[in-house]
């Protein structure tokens, strides 16, 4: 099975050697186009550096919050069954691939980067499900039962998008493993979740523990 030549070639770009193969997740029935990690045990040059610290091509991982709350969907369909569903910050679209697996009526991919549609749109061909798609949120009507929000407050410029998701949806589920002091009157944290990112970029262990909040707007 050939990489989508799109996110190949935009790869390319960024790391010559880079290659896209398709990635069976472990302990779930998906599969996404990840970057091979097996090919890029070695150091990036300056240039190299500068370029994925410029726009770094993050839809070509799977991070551990999105691995996380892709099982924890698997394993508690309630959240999304019959639900028309809204997957914010999309990447990869591991999140909204597993809401669809797990019976949505409705999955809408939204992500700023064009490329990282293209990776949404290509992992839900390869995992054979069929996903909505959108550049902005808050171009979206507020007709949403969940929003999905994974590994997106990596930035804390990005925390007071907090008080934005339930401006779309009736309620809101955030994985996330980088915010150690998260305190927010609308969310809770209702699980604790193991992951890892893949390929394995030897992040610390704290960024393996997931915390999953949850808010739901007030009538």
């Amino acid at each position: 099975m050939n990489a989508p030549q799109d996110l190949q070639r935009a790869l390319g770009e960024l790391l010559g050697d880079a290659r896209l193969v398709a990635c069976p997740l472990p302990d779930t029935d998906l599969k996404l186009w990840l970057i091979d990690g097996d090919n890029m045990d070695r150091a990036f040059s300056p240039e190299e550096t500068r370029r994925i610290l410029h726009e770094p091509p993050y839809w070509s991982f799977c991070w551990a919050s999105g691995l996380a709350m892709a099982r924890y969907l698997a394993e508690q369909p309630q959240w999304v069954e019959g639900k028309r569903v809204l997957d914010f910050g999309a990447g990869s679209g591991v999140a909204g691939i597993a809401a669809v697996k797990a019976g949505a009526l409705e999955v809408v991919a939204c992500d700023l980067d064009p490329l990282a549609i293209a990776a949404c749109q290509a992992n839900a061909a390869l995992n054979d499900v069929e996903l909505g798609y959108s550049t902005d949120f808050f171009a979206e009507a507020d007709r949403f039962d969940l929003i999905l929000v994974a590994d997106v407050l990596y930035d804390r410029a990005n925390l007071p998008l907090l008080d934005q998701f339930l401006s779309r949806g009736r309620e809101a589920l955030v994985a996330d493993s980088r915010v150690r002091d998260f305190q927010h009157p609308l969310y809770r944290r209702i699980e604790m979740l193991e992951a890892m990112t893949l390929p394995d970029l030897a992040e610390p262990e704290e960024f393996r523990h997931v915390s999953l909040y949850h808010a739901r707007r007030e009538l």
